[in-house]
């Protein structure tokens, strides 16, 4: 599939531009406003729907209609960054500098990175609940975890989990001691 249709008050994406997703980096080619009356059949089923009716029942009820046309450039990068398993001493350091970056304002990595390796699949609203913090602010600094490889957010029904990947076992036990993960 190359082809999308979203409703949004504004483009979420623009042409030249990526996008992660769990398929690949997708390249942007084209993102157009369009009237659903005017859509071929032929872009319905090219984004994957049998009929306009079902391309209708996943958009967003309000919001233009946009079709965006994109192409896979690869694999996501954070992918291999939590499937790696040959994190050596300066990839720790590495890691942990940019920890450390990130607590600059107020610590929260390693709280979170904890609760993570306490049990996989902690809920964001959970965590949030449990540091005292707003659950829309804590997802902001996990997608930071994220970008380092440390997390992985997964797909439950409507809730988005974070699962402890990989090499990165190591990074926690830096900073759990000897309690089991």
């Amino acid at each position: 599939m190359t082809l999308a249709f979203r409703r949004w008050s504004r483009p979420t994406v623009r042409a030249g531009g990526t996008l992660r997703t769990a398929a690949g980096v997708l390249a942007i080619d084209s993102v157009e406003a369009v009237d659903i009356r005017t859509v071929p059949d032929a872009d319905v089923r090219a984004a994957g729907y049998a009929a306009r009716a079902d391309l209708l029942g996943d958009l967003r009820p309000e919001g233009q209609l946009y079709r965006i046309v994109f192409h896979v450039t690869g694999k996501d990068p954070r992918e291999s960054l939590r499937e790696n398993d040959t994190v050596g001493p300066s990839d720790i350091a590495a890691l942990d500098a940019r920890l450390d970056a990130l607590d600059r304002a107020a610590p929260w990595t390693r709280a979170v990175l904890a609760m993570i390796a306490e049990r996989d699949g902690r809920t964001a609203a959970e965590m949030a609940e449990r540091l005292g913090v707003e659950k829309l602010a804590l997802k902001r600094k996990i997608r930071l975890l994220k970008e380092l490889g440390l997390t992985e957010s997964l797909a439950v029904g409507v809730a988005r989990k974070i699962e402890w990947r990989g090499a990165q076992v190591r990074l926690a036990a830096k900073y759990l001691g000897d309690r089991p993960l």
